[in-house]
């Protein structure tokens, strides 16, 4: 068979589902191949950028990589964004790029650069196909190094000319292996080193949304009632009504949350991403005691040495520590901070909940309604803005992988792409994206993609006509913030160009209707709320005179 063939078999062997992209004249023996394939669907975007945070989102909901694909040279530039998001909030995918004939890359030639050595940083391996009988291999260990814990990007680079080869060579068959698990000496010592502690507390981060990890999680905290604070990316680890939830912690300034943490005299860090929320923020004076918990050595940090690191299987390593539970018969653990950050959080949250305004609407409102209308499986996507920070705070999750929100990498244009992919996943769901006006006009082009795909999506858009979040922090720095404002289209006539449903929201009343009758349209649907910003310098006032309940 042709190389082209022999590609599109292999990944077929892997269990690839779906391709995001935009062909080019360099991989169109790759297309032709593709177009035969019965087990995946090719979705044609109207960007690479956006093909790529479609396939993020994919990887993210279900743990499989789902491949993004462009053609050279700007095809390829394009991809790199989405990739390196991906990448960073370790999410399994395959980036696959054409390229021009092998017998032209080592010279000045039209479109012609070095994608794999681009690609090098924003993936965990990047290779290019010399040679058509190595295919098999390439594709294997792509697909292996992408799955494996810490997920990620990989991409696999194809030239023109190698794609024509024909070639003997058959795909390999994938073999899953079981992850290591953790020692057991290590696991009694952090074990030992959890009963000795009077207020231990958890910071679960971006590894704890896998869903054996989260079931154990939660039945450690049932045993133990220890409390669970969670990163942006680990919401929903554990269901926001239990009483061990302590919601989230990200944000730069103190929370309430932090007081919690400050107490504490043991952090048991499981999952944990110190790309979301560096330890200095919550381990300033390096005198915490900390126990790391995750699938790899932690990363080595002034802020973050802990005293035993107990590394393996995540899932495994809870399963056994619930072992050990079982067997104590009393424990003997002070709650009474986290309860009372709790209680004062859970008050907090609750606030504007019932606001009656005009023209612009609280962030606390919007997302206190929304909460509301998604029921516990249905999904928040998250954008990069101001309106991010609101999310992280006050949209409380119930099941893992139910808020999506990119923050190791933290790229704007990630919502509305994503909602579309998570559609394909979850088509049964809910699916609501928040974006700022800014962040939306980033990749809009893609509202033709989820008409095309009649995409059961909402997208609701928070308008301030400026790029809010650095209007934010320039004002919180320098009590000014420099011209940052924009013009936006008329956004009922943008959506009835692109044949979306719209809706715009004028008061606070009004919003709970709205956002009911764009989760029953078929097709997507556009959402505009004037946001009251003016709620951002109010919160960093609160934060910095946070007083700890006690």
């Amino acid at each position: 068979m042709k190389a082209s063939d022999l590609f599109v078999k292999c990944l077929e062997e892997e269990g690839i589902k779906y391709i995001f992209g935009i062909p080019g004249e360099e991989n169109a023996d790759f297309m032709i191949s593709l177009e035969k394939s019965r087990k995946i669907k090719f979705i044609l975007t109207r960007h690479e950028q956006g093909a790529a945070f479609m396939a993020e989102v994919y990887g993210r909901l279900t743990g499989n990589p789902a491949g993004c694909l462009g053609t050279l040279g700007p095809g390829a530039t394009n991809l790199i964004t989405g990739v390196a998001d991906s990448n960073m909030d370790r999410s399994p995918m395959l980036v696959l790029t054409g390229q021009g004939a092998s017998t032209r890359l080592h010279k000045e030639s039209h479109q012609i650069m070095d994608v794999v050595k681009m690609f090098e940083p924003v993936t965990k391996w990047a290779q290019t196909i010399l040679h058509p009988d190595s295919i098999p291999e390439i594709i294997r260990k792509a697909v292996r190094l992408a799955r494996t814990e810490k997920p990620g990007a990989c991409h696999i680079e194809l030239p023109e000319d190698i794609a024509k080869i024909e070639t003997d060579s058959t795909p390999l068959q994938p073999l899953r292996f079981r992850r290591p698990v953790a020692d057991d000496k290590i696991l009694n010592q952090a074990v030992e080193q959890i009963l000795k502690a009077k207020r231990p507390i958890i910071i679960a981060g971006n590894g704890c949304i896998r869903k054996r990890a989260s079931k154990q999680l939660r039945l450690l905290c049932e045993k133990t009632g220890i409390g669970v604070i969670s990163t942006f990316m680990a919401k929903g680890c554990v269901d926001v009504d239990e009483d061990y939830c302590l919601f989230t912690i990200g944000l730069q300034a103190k929370d309430v949350i932090a007081c919690a943490l400050d107490h504490a005299d043991l952090i048991i860090t499981l999952g944990y991403d110190m790309v979301e929320y560096h330890p200095s923020l919550w381990n300033k004076n390096k005198d915490k005691d900390i126990i790391h918990v995750d699938f790899l050595p932690t990363e080595i940090d002034e802020h973050y040495h802990p005293e035993t690191e107990v590394i393996g299987d995540l899932a495994h390593t809870l399963w056994m520590m619930n072992e050990r539970f079982d067997k104590v018969e009393k424990l003997d653990f002070d709650f009474r901070q986290q309860l009372a950050t709790r209680e004062t959080m859970q008050k907090d949250l609750a606030t504007h909940c019932d606001d009656d305004t005009e023209d612009l609407i609280r962030p606390q409102k919007v997302l206190w309604d929304v909460r509301q209308a998604m029921g516990p499986y249905d999904i928040l996507l998250s954008d990069v803005g101001a309106h991010k920070m609101w999310i992280a705070r006050h949209y409380q999750s119930h099941e893992p992988n139910t808020c999506l929100i990119p923050n190791g990498f933290c790229s704007m244009g990630f919502a509305l792409p994503g909602a579309i992919a998570a559609s394909i996943v979850h088509p049964d769901r809910n699916i609501l994206a928040i974006c700022g006006d800014a962040g939306f006009l980033m990749n809009v082009q893609e509202m033709e993609t989820a008409k095309r795909l009649n995409s059961n999506i909402v997208v609701m858009i928070w308008e301030d006509h400026q790029y809010g979040l650095i209007a934010w922090k320039q004002e919180n720095e320098f009590g000014h913030h420099t011209d940052l404002s924009f013009g936006n289209p008329n956004w009922l006539e943008l959506a009835s160009a692109f044949g979306w449903h719209g809706h715009q929201v004028n008061n606070s009343r009004d919003l709970a209707t709205e956002l009911d009758a764009a989760f029953k349209e078929d097709g997507p649907s556009l959402v505009i709320v004037p946001i009251d910003y003016r709620e951002n310098m109010i919160l960093t006032k609160r934060l910095g005179d946070i007083a700890c309940p006690i």
